[in-house]
């Protein structure tokens, strides 16, 4: 474990407690251990690693938050997601492949939503072109995924851009409406929570875009 890793860890379970894992198991359950630290402990881990090991640069924040997702552990998780927020500006198109590897394996949407909206809609919406055509594409294809936790994701991604007025509108509708047109299967793990996503994000543009609106598939 690299130094960096090893301080987090450290961190992590310094920080949790029995309680908290045993709550954080029942209410989230999946194949995760957890450490029970509380979200702003890990918050803090992530802001004290930074001021600890300055300058880290693209490659190694990239590695640190493999070698954070790689232990099945939630608290480690979190963090890595933390840690993706914290370096927006260092993340380039290819991170979308790691990315599409982080939500995959979280079927969690307390790990899925904020890499879906803290993360992949805001290093989208910072390339230029022909980069962001090429991460238009990707994302394109996480909407017609048969993963529907990827789904999820792409209906997300575009979420915080949507909020504030910008945004692809006519994107997100054509991903909405390929969701919405899928044959519902109750066997699908994680079955629904793509659908779930169409919802959430048309439920917050009510309140601030209502000028946006889905047509119905088949209309």
């Amino acid at each position: 474990m690299s130094d960096p890793a090893d301080f987090v860890d450290v961190a992590l379970q310094r920080e949790g407690s029995e309680e908290r894992a045993a709550e954080a198991e029942a209410r989230l359950g999946g194949n995760l251990r957890f450490y029970g630290s509380s979200v702003g402990a890990v918050r803090g881990t992530i802001r004290d690693t930074i001021r600890r090991y300055p300058g880290l640069a693209h490659d190694e924040v990239t590695a640190l938050t493999s070698e954070l997702w790689a232990v099945p552990v939630f608290e480690r998780r979190l963090a890595a997601v933390v840690l993706l927020q914290s370096n927006l500006q260092l993340l380039a198109h290819s991170d979308l492949t790691r990315i599409e590897g982080f939500v995959r394996e979280a079927r969690l949407q307390v790990l899925v939503d904020p890499l879906a909206v803290d993360v992949t809609g805001p290093l989208i919406d910072k390339l230029e072109s022909p980069v962001r055509a090429r991460a238009d594409v990707v994302l394109n294809r996480w909407a017609r995924d048969d993963d529907a936790w990827l789904r999820r994701a792409a209906l997300l991604a575009p979420l915080r851009a949507l909020r504030t007025g910008g945004g692809d509108w006519t994107a997100f509708t054509r991903s909405a409406a390929a969701v919405l047109s899928r044959p519902r299967d109750r066997g699908e793990d994680g079955g629904g929570v793509d659908r779930e996503a169409v919802s959430l994000v048309l439920s917050e543009l009510g309140r601030t875009r209502p000028e946006l609106t889905l047509p119905l598939p088949g209309r």
